[in-house]
């Protein structure tokens, strides 16, 4: 059966790990979570302690990720479509190829 605990317990336990009072088979036996769990509770508060300091939310961040996906969606597309525009110029080009050919 799989527990679900809430972030403000996560963080009480994590806490208590940081303070180094304890060692961490004592703070799981009295908080009854694995270690493993409260290792890898403090890995995930390690990892992103900085943006804990940072003015930029979640959801900016996301925001933020998703401009660059789009920037990087529109710059495939200049590339594919300059490729098609070189590649018409070599066609336009080229002698027997009638230009009224290309008039839609």
């Amino acid at each position: 059966m799989r527990k679900n605990y809430s972030a403000a317990f996560k963080a009480k336990v994590v806490q208590e790990v940081l303070k180094e009072e304890k060692t961490i088979s004592q703070i799981a036996s009295e908080y009854g979570v694995h270690p493993t769990q409260i290792k890898q509770w403090k890995k995930t508060v390690l990892e992103n302690m900085e943006t804990l300091f940072s003015k930029e939310t979640k959801a900016k961040k996301k925001e933020k990720e998703a401009k660059e996906k789009e920037i990087q969606k529109l710059y495939a597309k200049i590339g594919q479509l300059t490729t098609e525009v070189e590649w018409l110029k070599k066609i336009w080009h080229r002698p027997g190829v009638k230009k009224n050919a290309w008039q839609w």
